[in-house]
């Protein structure tokens, strides 16, 4: 029996195609979400734009509304103004920082290199260039896989430079690991938003759940700064069906 979701977002999913392998395409993603009642979703990909994609899907599924999204990966070019301007133009809706080209991320997996974000301890140039963009497109910041010290002074720049809508992008990963006493003091200085996933994939086929751990969260950080996302697509996660 397929479980209904009436009225839900979900703000991060992920299909094929992809360069990784996926769990769905997008196809079967938006079947899935048609027939649970999803209200909308937003895709994600760690190499491309995705809002050429959504359009489509919103031709063939205008049940469900999808948006499309950036990642700042090295695949658009790292920190690319121009790409985000182009994905806002498209109806694109999110902007993640870097996710696996984040140099907090290549550090963790033993990999050198990775997109800057600070120069000097400063946000580089083009990283402000497109704060200012999100600003003034009414974009939504998603923090991606940046370290839990970088966190803070991007969070400040953003909110200096007009950008409304900032979401710090599951907080209990383990490549971020964003302690409850940083994202007490962030919601506490700043109007954020936490998204938090059902859970997180590992290796080998293995994922982790992320519920106790997110409970807890919610508990001491509050509900009311709380997303709560599938991040699916993932070949250790559970199907799109059931997540």
């Amino acid at each position: 029996m397929t479980r209904r979701f009436n009225g839900i977002v979900d703000m991060h999913v992920h299909s094929a195609p992809d360069v990784r392998a996926r769990k769905h395409d997008d196809l079967q993603l938006l079947e899935a979400a048609q027939l649970s009642g999803l209200k909308a979703l937003v895709l994600k990909s760690h190499h491309f734009p995705t809002s050429e994609r959504a359009s489509l899907l919103n031709q063939l599924y205008p049940e469900v509304k999808t948006f499309g999204s950036i990642t700042l990966n090295e695949a658009v070019g790292g920190l690319n103004p121009k790409a985000v301007e182009v994905t806002a133009s498209l109806g694109g809706k999110i902007v993640w920082l870097p996710t696996i080209d984040a140099e907090n991320h290549r550090r963790k997996a033993g990999i050198t290199g990775g997109v800057r974000l600070f120069e000097q301890g400063k946000p580089v140039s083009a990283l402000c260039h497109i704060l200012e963009i999100i600003a003034d497109r009414d974009l939504i910041l998603a923090t991606g896989h940046i370290s839990s010290v970088e966190m803070e002074p991007i969070i400040r720049e953003a909110f200096k430079r007009g950008v409304q809508k900032v979401v710090i992008t599951h907080p209990e990963y383990h490549i971020v690991n964003v302690s409850l006493k940083q994202q007490q003091e962030l919601v506490s200085e700043y109007p954020v938003y936490f998204e938090r996933t059902f859970a997180q994939p590992l290796k080998a086929g293995v994922y982790k759940m992320n519920m106790q751990t997110n409970i807890e969260a919610i508990h001491r950080v509050g509900y009311e700064s709380t997303i709560i996302s599938t991040d699916s697509g993932q070949l250790e996660n559970p199907d799109c069906r059931c997540s």
